[in-house]
C-alpha cells in the first residue's frame, strides 16, 4: 500500500485532501505542525480538529512542536522587514521553510515515507523534455495558490502532492460533506495566521516594534503629516494617511533610516521595472539570457506582460511592458508561462531610471 503523509490545518482543504487520498486506497498519516500558540487554524483550535479529522478517518495523527522555526523563519523575518521599511510576504517564507521542508523531514526520517500532501490549490507534473518537476496554476482561477509556492525546490515539488489542484472549491465542500467531515462547513480564514491570531497585521507588529513618530513628507521634503511607525504603512497605501492634499497622495517611499513616509501622486507610485533578489527557478533551469513572461507582483494581481533579465547573485531584473502601480519591496514577484511557473522572488528595490 502506498504511504503519504497529509499536512492537516484544521480546515476544510487539508481534511478534504486527507479523505480523497484515505478513498484511494493509500495509507494515509496526518501531521499537524504546532506553529504557534493561540486561536486559528494554525493554532490550539486547528489542531483539535485535525485531530478529530483524524480519529474520523481512522488514521494516525503526528503533532511536531515547530513552534521555534515558525518564531525565527516567520515571525523575526516578519519583524525586522517591517522595521526596515519593507513589506515582507510571509507564506512563501512559510511554506518552504516551516511547512514543506520540515514536514517532508519529518515523513522520511520518522515516518518511513517520501511523499507529502497538503490541500494547495496548485498541480505538479513531471517533464520527461526538461527532467524537472513543474508547478502549475490550479484548475481553480479564483483560488489558485501557486503564487505562494514558487520557493519549492525540485526535491519538495518531486516529494509532494496537491489532491485538490484539479478541483473547484465548491467540489472541495461537496466532498467534505459526502464524507461527512466536520470541517465540511468550517468558514474559510481570510488572513494570514499571524493576523487572524492577533486581530490585524497592526496589532501583532505593535507587540514587537514600539511606536516611533516621524514625518510624513512629500517628494521635495515638504512635512504634511506625522506617523507613528514607518511598519503601519505600506507603499500604495491611499487610506488611512491622516493628511489632507488638493489631490489623492499614495505612499511611494518608507525611508525607515530617517523614520519618514515619503508620499507622492499616483504617478510616483508607478515604476516601469524593479529588481527581485532570492530567485527560485521552478519550471525551468536558470536562462542565460533575457525571456518574455507574465508576472503578479501581489497575490491578487493580474499577470502582466514583462521581460525579464537575468542578473548575478540569484537576481533578476523585470521590465514591465507598461509601468505598474504600488511595486512593493518585500513582496514575491512570480513569473508565469501560461499556467506554467517558471520563477519568482522577493522584490528588492525600484530602479533609478
Amino acid at each position: 500500500m502506498k504511504k503519504v503523509v497529509v499536512g492537516l490545518s484544521g480546515g476544510v482543504d487539508s481534511s478534504t485532501a486527507a479523505a480523497i487520498l484515505h478513498n484511494q486506497g493509500y495509507e494515509v498519516i496526518g501531521l499537524t505542525l504546532w506553529l504557534m500558540k493561540g486561536k486559528g487554524q494554525c493554532c490550539s483550535e486547528g489542531m483539535i480538529d485535525a485531530a478529530f479529522i483524524c480519529e474520523q478517518l481512522g488514521i494516525s495523527h503526528h503533532v511536531v512542536d515547530i513552534r521555534e522555526v515558525f518564531q525565527t523563519n516567520i515571525v523575526d523575518y516578519l519583524v525586522s522587514g517591517y522595521s526596515a521599511g519593507i513589506t515582507p510576504l510571509p507564506c512563501s517564507q512559510c511554506n518552504k521553510t516551516v511547512k514543506f521542508g520540515p514536514m517532508l523531514q519529518y515523513a522520511r526520517e520518522n515516518l518511513g515515507c517520501d511523499r507529502i500532501a497538503t490541500g494547495h490549490y496548485a498541480r505538479i507534473r513531471y517533464s520527461e523534455e526538461t527532467k524537472r518537476y513543474e508547478l502549475l496554476r490550479a484548475v481553480d482561477r479564483n483560488k489558485d495558490q501557486s503564487y505562494f509556492l514558487y520557493d519549492l525546490s525540485q526535491d519538495l515539488l518531486a516529494g509532494s502532492v496537491f489532491p485538490l489542484g484539479e478541483m473547484q472549491k465548491s467540489e472541495t465542500r461537496r466532498i467534505a460533506s459526502e464524507y461527512n467531515l466536520k470541517t465540511a462547513d468550517k468558514p474559510e480564514s481570510q488572513d494570514l495566521c499571524l493576523v487572524e491570531a492577533n486581530g490585524s497585521m497592526r496589532q501583532f507588529l505593535d507587540k514587537y516594534l514600539a511606536p516611533k513618530t516621524g514625518d510624513i513628507v512629500d517628494t521635495d521634503g515638504k512635512v504634511l503629516g506625522q506617523h507613528d511607525g514607518v511598519h503601519h504603512y505600506t507603499i500604495g497605501q491611499r487610506k488611512g494617511l491622516g493628511i489632507a492634499a488638493a489631490e489623492p497622495l499614495y505612499v511611494i517611499a518608507l525611508d525607515a533610516v530617517n523614520n519618514k513616509v515619503i508620499v507622492g501622486d499616483r504617478t510616483k507610485a508607478t515604476q516601469p521595472e524593479c529588481t527581485v533578489h532570492r530567485v527560485n527557478w521552478v519550471s525551468m533551469a536558470e536562462p542565460t539570457s533575457p525571456i518574455r513572461a507574465e508576472v503578479q507582483i501581489r497575490y491578487r494581481s493580474h499577470p502582466v506582460p514583462v521581460t525579464v533579465i537575468p542578473l548575478e547573485n540569484s537576481r533578476v531584473r523585470i521590465v514591465f511592458d507598461e509601468p505598474q502601480f504600488s511595486i512593493t519591496p518585500g513582496q514575491a514577484a512570480v513569473w508565469y508561462e501560461g499556467e506554467k511557473v517558471l520563477g519568482g522572488g522577493i522584490i528588492e528595490q525600484f530602479s533609478d531610471s
